[in-house]
């Protein structure tokens, strides 16, 4: 027999012949891995993410750009592994941050947008040019080993990944290292890049401060046009306006009053007029017609002047009127200030008034019809403006103290110099004097006592103002006696204040009150807040109850700081009167400069607190007082002068309100007296 030959299968032929090809399959296997790699990498770098600097730009925000601040990182980094984790912060806190965890070898741009793709996310661009990613699928960017570069030609592995990066439109970040040991996190801080400012209407206003080559940047003052009803109707109507003086004289000449004589040598030969302590109203309404930075833009202004004669309003009907009279111009003129587009700016907190009265005939404490005054001040829109008045409220914050206005009016520089002269080389006979009367109904008076001593020491000079006619009533006996004296004594009046005050301080004398409520806390604007340079406290209590004298107190102060104390009073002379309202003073600040500033700033930071979102949500009204007293850098608390100011209530009215309100009262029955 024949042997028949073994038969070769077919998977014995391939296994032998696959012994002979396998490195050439292997070859082109990996050829072909290769070029895929580099199409998928060509195709998401150069397609996708590959543009030039150009075109890079172009997607970059402009205000991205003028904002990128790169982070130098100087020591060698070893990732292995980065990844992207962007979560999304509320857009409207200015401190939300970004968390990123990425390669970072030698810059990173913080604000350039990072590009992630594969074949199932899209890309669509937005208005803003940044990139938005698809919700469907997205992609985390896994480098290799080697150390990643920000060129697009560093090779990368692109592996799928189930989360969802989100992109915030917050600016700052927070960029993490990824290393082999651990993360180190590089805070940016925020630069509210991409939330642009809030475009509040009064900007533009804030803006002009910004421009040093405009001398009225950041003082514009807009004036609303009145309807004369609120102003000039008043004047033409003035004999109505007090129950027993003739205001006609004394809104003459600017609100000044008739010229003074000076047949005794006690004044200057011109700027002396004979002005009546309630004027202001007018005489500040016409200085504002000289303000060198008045606007009828009032996009630009600084702040905002209603011209109401407030003071002469309520004067004219405090006797023998109803309240429903007594309220009706000033509801009137709120409805006519919430109607107009300057007040919808701050909704009247920019807008400012005067009132040459004292603040009590302003805050009626009900619709009582025996209750006092008007409630102008404690109107909600009037609440929101600030009132000038010759004494505010310790306990409320829409009113400020302006310094009564004085019998000198100087036309120009030259004659407040040389009326600063001649106060200091006046030889000055008297230790202290006082000018006034006694106040027997009130029983917590001190002026009883000031006048007995007053009577009975050798160095006190006394000018009653009790009875009909007296020296009291004639500027140049009250003038030439502060001109005698070295200390004036300032106790309180049929209120907390005294034109006295500024009368003594005009010639030289230093002032010596007894309340806090008389100067210290009421004038804050125009006097320093050391009233121990220009000034000499001695509590009322001191003179109540311990019988202190006021001639020992005095005498033991040193010769030298007197002479200081004197020249400090002498040098705040300009800032205490008011300038004719007809011309300006050329290089010094008057009573009406410093409280226009005043409230110019108290505006202006107003505004920069909304700007910037600050709120003073720990602000009390009721100590109100203490504020102004404040340093830098001092938070309110307890202060020496808090039992001067405590305000015991009595079922829900304060007890304090009500008797300022009747020393209100007593204030017109003592001018009722006068007159007589």
């Amino acid at each position: 027999m024949r042997r028949r030959l073994p038969v070769t299968s077919p998977s014995d032929t391939m296994e032998k012949g696959s012994g002979k090809t396998q490195p050439s399959r292997i070859c082109l296997l990996a050829t072909l891995s290769a070029f895929f790699w580099i199409m998928l990498l060509y195709f998401h770098f150069v397609v996708l993410g590959g543009s030039t600097a150009g075109e890079s730009a172009e997607l970059i925000p402009a205000s991205s750009v003028r904002d990128s601040r790169q982070i130098i990182v100087s020591r060698p980094m070893t990732t292995s592994r980065s990844s992207i984790d962007i979560r999304n912060e509320p857009k409207d806190d200015a401190d939300s941050v970004i968390t990123r965890t990425e390669p970072i070898s030698q810059s990173v741009d913080t604000h350039s947008e990072s590009k992630i793709s594969d074949e199932s996310s899209s890309v669509a661009k937005q208005s803003n040019g940044e990139a938005k990613y698809s919700q469907e699928s997205s992609s985390v960017v896994s480098q290799s080993d080697t150390e990643a570069k920000n060129s697009g030609q560093s090779s990368s592995v692109v592996t799928q990944s189930t989360s969802k990066p989100k992109i915030s439109d917050e600016s700052s970040s927070v960029v993490t290292q990824s290393t082999d040991t651990q993360e180190k996190p590089v805070r940016i801080p925020a630069t509210n890049v991409d939330k642009k400012p809030k475009n509040f209407p009064f900007m533009k206003a804030l803006r002009t401060a910004e421009n040093k080559s405009d001398p009225c940047g950041g003082r514009y003052i807009y004036v609303h046009d009145l309807p004369p009803r609120f102003n000039e109707d008043m004047l033409k109507e003035c004999r109505s306006l007090s129950l027993w003086t003739n205001m006609c004289k004394f809104t003459t000449n600017a609100g000044l009053g008739p010229p003074l004589e000076n047949e005794e040598g006690v004044f200057s030969n011109t700027g002396w007029y004979a002005t009546n302590q309630f004027a202001v109203d007018v005489i500040f309404s016409n200085r504002m017609k000289q303000y060198e930075c008045l606007t009828k833009d009032s996009s630009l202004a600084a702040a905002v002047f209603v011209p109401f004669y407030a003071g002469f309003d309520i004067a004219r009907y405090l006797w023998g009127y109803n309240i429903s009279t007594r309220d009706a111009a000033s509801l009137d003129l709120v409805d006519w200030l919430a109607k107009r587009p300057e007040w919808s700016v701050m909704g009247g907190k920019d807008h400012f008034l005067v009132a040459g009265r004292i603040t009590w005939d302003f805050r009626r404490l009900s619709d009582t019809e025996t209750d006092w005054g008007n409630k102008l001040l404690f109107l909600p829109a009037a609440k929101n403006m600030s009132m000038l008045v010759v004494e505010s409220s310790p306990w409320n914050a829409n009113d400020f103290g302006i310094p009564y206005p004085t019998y000198f009016h100087p036309a120009k520089d030259a004659d407040v110099f040389m009326w600063q002269d001649r106060m200091r080389k006046l030889e000055r006979n008297w230790l202290f004097c006082f000018a006034g009367a006694p106040r027997p109904d009130n029983p917590k008076s001190i002026r009883g006592k000031i006048i007995d001593e007053c009577r009975q020491s050798k160095v006190g000079k006394l000018l009653e103002c009790d009875f009909g006619e007296s020296k009291c009533h004639s500027p140049s006996s009250i003038m030439q006696m502060f001109h005698n004296s070295v200390f004036c004594l300032q106790p309180q009046g049929d209120s907390y204040t005294r034109r006295s005050a500024f009368d003594a301080m005009l010639a030289g004398c230093i002032p010596v009150f007894f309340h806090p409520g008389s100067a210290y806390v009421q004038y804050t604007w125009h006097l320093p807040k050391n009233y121990s340079t220009y000034s000499v406290f001695i509590p009322e209590d001191d003179i109540r109850t311990k019988n202190v004298s006021i001639m020992q107190r005095l005498s033991i102060i040193p010769p030298e700081q007197v002479v200081k104390m004197r020249e400090e009073v002498i040098n705040l002379i300009p800032r205490l009167i008011y300038a004719d309202p007809r011309s300006k003073l050329e290089t010094q600040k008057d009573a009406f400069d410093v409280a226009v500033q005043a409230v110019i700033n108290k505006v202006t930071k107003l505004r920069k607190d909304i700007t910037e979102g600050r709120m003073n949500d720990n602000f009390i009204e009721e100590i109100s007082w203490k504020y102004e007293l404040l340093e830098e850098g001092q938070e309110v608390g307890y202060h020496e002068w808090d039992p001067f100011f405590s305000k015991p209530k009595n079922n829900g009215n304060a007890d304090s309100d009500a008797a300022s309100a009747e020393a209100a009262k007593n204030s017109w029955k003592n001018e009722q007296r006068q007159h007589s």
